[in-house]
């Protein structure tokens, strides 16, 4: 089973802030409590073929993440493709930054979950979670933003 979740969420800074802030995936842990350790390579400046990787926990199992960015457009468009191999993956997902009046900025992050293998059984499962979680985790990227 594949499916996406999403999350919108408001941020009280302007679209170059924010989009700095969420081009560097090191920042991740600010906002993603399931994120252990992260870190990118090459360690240059966030582009296109970026990889970040990481060490996070879902559910009680700690898994190792790859994830290439695929699309970066300065300051409105970030996307992502895990390129490690898991149960459960993200062949795609990504950042829309759209600039507010009052120098503010609307995100909108989606992933897309797809299970391999017996993660098929468990995809479900994580998207429903994922789903349910989706309002809390834009409300801490907003916290995580505005903070930095």
């Amino acid at each position: 089973m594949a499916g996406q979740f999403e999350a919108s969420v408001e941020i009280d800074r302007p679209i170059e802030e924010v989009f700095a802030f969420l081009a560097d995936g090191r920042n991740d842990p600010s906002f993603s409590p399931r994120v252990q350790r992260i870190e990118r390579s090459p360690d240059e400046p966030t582009q296109v073929g970026t990889v970040f990787r990481s060490t996070v926990k879902d559910a009680g199992v700690t898994t190792g993440r790859a994830f290439r960015i695929s699309e970066f457009q300065a300051p409105h468009r970030i996307r992502w493709a895990e390129v490690s191999e898991n149960l459960v993956t993200v062949p795609e997902g990504g950042y829309d930054l759209e600039e507010l009046p009052g120098g503010r900025t609307r995100v909108r992050i989606f992933n897309v979950l797809e299970g391999h293998g017996f993660g098929k059984l468990l995809a479900g499962f994580a998207l429903r979670a994922a789903r349910k979680d989706a309002p809390a985790f834009g409300r801490r990227i907003k916290a995580a933003v505005e903070a930095s």
